[in-house]
């Protein structure tokens, strides 16, 4: 998209945490729902100013066939228009990032965590509310940003627009990834990893940190060096040469 519906990370996550709180609303026909009540861009001041008979009549109106509808009760309605104004929405939810300059950690790589909750490795690729991206070297993992999947989930492929969003990346862990989204991610240039019992993303992170040294074929390829059993080989050959 040329141009971000969403004026902010943090009204992209009321947004998220609101859509949830309605039974887990489509969060494209909720984005377009509210672009028709307040327009282009969703900030963090005009969502502040939402009302619950706002709320209840966005849902109620032009896009109720597409997935907005007023299925919610009153107390879900209530709940959904304070994470909108932002209270409940906890600082610690959206964790902070670590400073980082491209190419200050030689040898390592980029992974995306699907996540829902604080630093954890707890969404489906399709469904997490954002991605926590981290740089991972043998000395040290950095989270360097968080993003918000609710302006790709109002694309007209939200999986393609959801690999784009992790594009730079070269692994992303997930509790489960369907294989259409698979292999749209897998186009994207991104090595996809089933963590389905999740945890929190540094535990699953520190496995991968400890194999950099010594990297299994598949880990290997995505770092560009070769893999820990080829280079033994390689090691067995040179002192049958000597």
């Amino acid at each position: 998209m040329s141009e971000s519906p969403i004026a902010s990370r943090a009204a992209a996550l009321r947004i998220a945490l609101a859509a949830r709180a309605l039974n887990g609303l489509d969060v494209r026909a909720f984005v377009g729902a509210l672009l028709e009540h307040l327009e282009a861009p969703l900030s963090e001041a005009k969502l502040a100013k939402l009302t619950v008979e706002d709320l209840r009549q966005i849902l109620a109106g032009d896009f109720a066939e597409q997935g907005c509808h007023v299925g919610v009760d009153a107390e879900q309605l209530k709940e959904a228009v304070r994470l909108l104004w932002g209270e409940g929405v906890h600082s610690n939810d959206f964790p902070a990032v670590d400073a980082y300059s491209e190419g200050e950690m030689p040898g390592s790589v980029r992974v995306a965590v699907a996540a829902n909750r604080g630093e954890n490795l707890d969404g489906h690729f399709g469904s997490c509310d954002r991605f926590l991206v981290y740089q991972v070297g043998p000395q040290a993992i950095r989270l360097i940003d968080v993003r918000s999947t609710v302006e790709a989930d109002a694309a007209e492929d939200k999986n393609a627009a959801r690999s784009a969003l992790i594009g730079d990346c070269q692994i992303v862990y997930v509790q489960s990834i369907g294989g259409p989204a698979a292999a749209k991610v897998v186009r994207a240039g991104v090595h996809p990893v089933k963590k389905p019992a999740g945890g929190p993303a540094r535990e699953a992170l520190l496995e991968l940190q400890q194999r950099l040294g010594s990297p299994p074929p598949w880990l290997a390829q995505i770092m560009g060096v070769p893999a820990a059993s080829l280079a033994r080989f390689e090691e067995h050959v040179a002192a049958g040469d000597a």
